[in-house]
């Protein structure tokens, strides 16, 4: 890139380009989210291209319009309903020594959309928070907000997640595993895996997608007779399902960000149990506002505890960025970590940004800090 192009340029301001949408199932909360994003971007500071990745995959030049991508009236918003073309598609470039971005139509000459210093990926789940788009901007050589191809894998399946956690000490709850293969071949074996999962650490169990996010796909069996359908459910969203023993205690999560300095963690906050769902699903979460304790109620030694967990779980997995660690504070007193998210909820209701709000760090400042690390960081291996 030219100097006359170059971030630092005072010809012109660096470009974000805010990637949204997808093809998995988190969809419309990742739109949701880019609308609160394009909010709070400082105009004055950055050029914005929104780009939205439609269900189906094609990336598309959306409409730079906030207002269109909130849930409204229970109403979920998608990038189809954003996109400037039906047919028109976005292209990134592939050559690390351009950043041009190129908009195609059919029967059309190619539109050059400039060059893009950094891209902020608000893709939840897979194919977006998985390490797949990570992937594709570091051939690129495009900085990006967020953790790169290895913990954003890590942070995406729920089962090396685990593993990485015990590898590294943390504490993480009684679980097992149900591979494609296992219920494909002999979903008899695969269920009475789960039977003797649950004879031993009790009913009921959570039945969940491993790779999926936002609550989605998860059920909670009480007994065997609603296991198949509980499997079926986490299977459409992805062939590799979780089951986790029921924790009895409070659910706490913890925002960490990444300083010039290091990782820090943010207050924790407290998910209080939500009466008209059996747990914090995605209807508590984004339809009916279920609304966290921030800051959580705990004591001194208690709230450092969970903080320093926090900021460990971001180490051991190689995070970048932002991550938000949930865990569970046991009846006997201690912490557990569930899982981490690399690329949280960031709505105005999401627990991440409400966290930071608390510590300090208002909404537009923490989209802010984290485009100035992104732009900071060098690309390719680090």
């Amino acid at each position: 890139m030219s100097s006359e192009t170059s971030p630092q340029s005072p010809e012109r301001k660096p470009r974000v380009a805010v990637v949204f949408g997808g093809r998995s199932s988190e969809h419309a909360i990742s739109v949701v989210t880019a609308g609160a994003v394009l909010r709070a971007i400082d105009r004055s500071k950055y050029d914005v291209l929104p780009i939205g990745i439609t269900t189906q995959g094609r990336w598309a030049l959306a409409a730079d319009e906030p207002e269109r991508m909130a849930i409204t009236d229970r109403a979920l918003p998608s990038v189809e309903q954003l996109a400037e073309s039906a047919e028109g598609g976005v292209v990134l470039p592939v050559d690390p020594a351009s950043r041009e971005v190129v908009y195609t139509e059919p029967g059309a000459v190619p539109k050059a959309l400039g060059e893009v210093d950094v891209v902020f990926p608000v893709l939840h789940g897979p194919y977006g928070e998985d390490g797949t788009l990570q992937g594709m901007l570091d051939l690129a050589g495009i900085p990006y907000v967020g953790s790169g191809v290895l913990a954003s894998a890590v942070g995406q399946d729920k089962e090396y997640m685990k593993r990485v956690f015990t590898s590294f000490g943390l504490p993480v709850g009684p679980y097992v595993v149900i591979r494609p293969r296992e219920w494909d071949n002999d979903p008899a074996a695969a269920r009475k895996k789960i039977v003797d999962f649950a004879g031993d650490h009790g009913w009921p169990v959570f039945v969940k997608p491993a790779r999926a996010g936002s609550s989605m796909g998860i059920t909670k069996v009480d007994d065997l007779a609603g296991l198949d359908e509980a499997i079926e459910e986490a299977r459409r969203h992805d062939p590799k399902i979780l089951v986790e023993a029921l924790l009895r205690g409070r659910e706490i999560e913890c925002g960490v960000l990444e300083f010039e300095d290091g990782p820090r963690a943010s207050v924790p906050a407290e998910i209080p149990p939500v009466s008209a769902h059996d747990f914090y699903d995605f209807e508590a979460k984004y339809i009916d506002s279920a609304s966290g304790i921030v800051p959580a109620p705990l004591t001194e030694e208690e709230t450092r505890r969970v903080r320093e967990l926090a900021v460990r779980a971001f180490e051991a997995a190689s995070c970048e960025g932002l991550v938000r660690a949930d865990f569970f504070l046991t009846e006997d007193g201690e912490f557990v970590i569930n899982e981490i998210n690399t690329m949280p909820g960031f709505t105005p209701i999401s627990m991440y940004p409400r966290m930071w709000q608390e510590t300090g760090l208002s909404y537009p400042e923490l989209v802010d800090r984290l485009i100035e690390a992104a732009l900071r960081r060098p690309t390719g291996l680090r």
